[in-house]
């Protein structure tokens, strides 16, 4: 491996932009660690697919998008590799082919610890290392229905976000006791106080005397979201819709082009999400794991329209048996619950609560404080 000063401990985070929630939970991680450990340490994040994979995994980050927008082909893909046998045969089958640019990547980054935070580095980077490495933890970003390929039992420790996520690993036989549950780690710009609604709305220049609908289709603006929304302004009901399309630009710009018969303000991709979600009433969302977990910790009440099927399957799952929100994969569907709970304050009151006991603020702190006990911080 290439030197490095050693003065500080380094760690690598290796992950890639296949989707935000990996991007996102390694920056909420390094966040924390420095906020724990100020600057007693290097952090350093490695895209290891656009930086080090042969093609054509190398352009796979630029495939996403396209990729997800035909949730069938997604789905089928995910069951067909899903499984141990089927993730053995994966890694075995491509090691010959990415072996030279996995050691690249390892010798080009000499750290005291690694860390994954994407399925398709654990395995790899681990072969690569071979026996005499530092301590390798990987932190799984989905929340239910995690892949095979997350799991490697030469890893030092696999951090999960939910119980379900850990009886998958331990199902996939990993030991027990190197599975931890500590929940999704999110930004700390996520676990302010909720503070006043009216002063967030003020600022946004969102209409104080209505319920605040948000409806986000995740960072490439996925789902039936321009349907839905115009099933909500047409409904009858007195809101204000706050429509989030992400990257996709060329919905924003449909969107803003339209009349509305309520408030109706269109935003492109946004960095102020949290305050979105402390300032609105109901969120209304595709089945991602970092949305969730944010709005779980926001106490804002879930209606969940869409979903990658496989992959977030086991986060709707956890959605509605935790009552924190609905599965509601119709637009109609949608506008009956949020009626319920516009009409019906104690009921959304209650799931509010549940949002606050399935909450986990502080997961990505517990993650920091991991990782730096195993370089010896603590």
């Amino acid at each position: 491996m290439s030197a490095l000063p050693t003065d500080k401990p380094h760690m690598t985070f290796l992950f890639s932009d296949t989707g935000g929630g990996h991007r996102a939970a390694c920056e909420a991680i390094i966040e924390a660690i420095h906020c724990e450990f100020k600057d007693a340490v290097i952090t350093q994040m490695v895209d290891f697919l656009k930086d080090y994979a042969p093609p054509p995994f190398n352009h796979l980050p630029e495939a996403y998008p396209d990729l997800v927008r035909v949730p069938e082909l997604w789905g089928a893909m995910f069951d067909i590799s899903d499984g141990r046998s089927q993730a053995r045969f994966v890694t075995s089958i491509f090691w010959p082919y990415v072996r030279r640019a996995a050691r690249r990547l390892v010798n080009d980054h000499h750290s005291e610890m690694l860390v994954s935070v994407h399925p398709l580095a654990t395995t790899f980077a681990l072969k690569a290392l071979g026996k005499n490495r530092p301590p390798f933890v990987t932190v799984v970003t989905d929340m239910v229905s995690t892949h095979a390929l997350w799991f490697d039992h030469r890893a030092d420790l696999t951090i999960v976000p939910t119980e379900m996520a850990r009886q998958v690993a331990i199902g996939y036989t990993m030991s027990p006791e190197k599975v931890l549950v500590v929940g999704q780690p999110v930004s700390q710009g996520c676990n302010a106080p909720i503070g006043d609604r009216s002063h967030l709305r003020k600022d946004f220049g969102w209409p104080k005397g209505k319920k605040v609908i948000l409806l986000v289709g995740g960072g490439e603006g996925m789902g039936p979201l321009a349907e839905t929304a115009h099933a909500i302004d047409e409904s009858g009901l007195d809101v204000c819709l706050v429509i989030v399309t992400g990257r996709n630009s060329k919905l924003e710009a449909e969107l803003k082009e339209q009349t509305w018969e309520n408030p109706a303000f269109v935003y492109g991709f946004v960095h102020d999400m949290p305050d979105f979600m402390r300032a609105a009433d109901v969120i209304v969302t595709k089945a991602g794991p970092g949305t969730i977990a944010e709005a779980l910790i926001a106490e804002l009440p879930i209606i969940l329209y869409a979903k990658l099927p496989g992959q977030e399957d086991g986060n709707v799952d956890f959605v509605v048996s935790e009552g924190v929100g609905v599965w509601a994969p119709e637009p109609l569907q949608v506008v009956r619950a949020l009626t319920r709970w516009v009409c019906r304050t104690n009921e959304r009151q209650q799931v509010v609560k549940n949002c606050r006991r399935a909450a986990r603020p502080d997961a990505a702190r517990i993650i920091a404080r991991t990782l730096g006990e195993k370089v010896g911080l603590t």
